[in-house]
């Protein structure tokens, strides 16, 4: 991967999260020791993701921030000033990550158009670092084709131990593209696997910890959320968690290809 690229192994999802809830856990998950904050402008809560950056006492420096840009900005005339709207809720001047949240709906914006663009508030300094998400391979090469693998920091993709996405991850990997797992716990399906939960068992941890550290043993980047304190410093401790390679054998044979996020209209013809 390109080392200019490259990620935090360990952040706190925001999905789904708003208003005080979202700052609760914001500024729980920073006191906590976490140091990516991922967002999205259709998330709604960009603004209180910024408050709680803010209230947390943490200086800019020392944390990422992740925002993605919706399709209604994909436009060029749209997307770098879609971008600034986003860094003033944020209270910042700018991001270090900025992904494309899904593909274009219809492809009424070509991929060249909103991965130019981005390159483009890139140059700007309005982000650090571009990439994807929601991705086929088929589109990623098309973002490739735009503006080179080496400015793709990630696709961010639903990856699970239900899920494990190898075609795409082999193609990003040769490719030097890292990959980002959301939804790591399968909305917490994961978390009941007999299988996960041997292997806890045996390492005196949680299956969500053990979902986790396998993910990030594998390579990928995960972004857990949660509105309890306890699980969010319980999810920190999967940094610590090594699995055996007999254990991570046993999770790659949890596959059965279960996706659980795939909406019409946003949703490309997954490999």
């Amino acid at each position: 991967m390109n080392t200019n690229n490259t990620l935090p192994a360990f952040g706190l999802g925001t999905f789904r999260l708003t208003g005080q809830t979202v700052i609760d856990s914001v500024k729980t998950g920073l006191a906590l020791g976490y140091r990516l904050v991922d967002t999205a402008q259709i998330y709604g809560n960009e603004a209180e993701v910024g408050q709680a950056i803010a209230e947390s006492g943490v200086p800019r420096k020392d944390f990422f921030i992740t925002t993605k840009i919706w399709t209604d900005n994909y436009p060029q005339a749209k997307l770098a000033q879609s971008l600034k709207d986003s860094l003033a809720k944020l209270r910042t001047d700018h991001v270090d990550l900025t992904l494309i949240h899904w593909p274009s709906p219809a492809n009424a914006v070509p991929v060249a158009e909103f991965m130019g663009a981005l390159a483009e508030a890139k140059a700007q300094g309005l982000t650090k670092r571009i990439g994807v998400s929601n991705f086929n391979i088929a589109l990623m090469r098309q973002a490739i084709d735009t503006v080179g693998a080496q400015e793709i920091a990630t696709n961010q993709v639903e990856l699970h131990p239900y899920l494990q996405n190898r075609k795409l991850v082999e193609f990003a990997r040769g490719q030097g593209i890292g990959i980002s797992s959301y939804m790591t716990l399968g909305y917490g399906k994961v978390l009941h696997d007999p299988v996960l939960q041997r292997i806890a068992l045996a390492h005196g941890a949680t299956t969500a910890q053990v979902a986790l550290a396998w993910a990030m043993q594998s390579g990928h980047a995960v972004i857990p959320s949660s509105t309890k304190p306890a699980n969010l410093e319980s999810n920190l401790k999967a940094r610590a968690l090594r699995l055996s390679n007999a254990e991570m054998g046993q999770i790659a044979a949890l596959d059965r290809g279960e996706r659980l996020v795939s909406p019409d209209g946003l949703a490309p013809r997954w490999d």
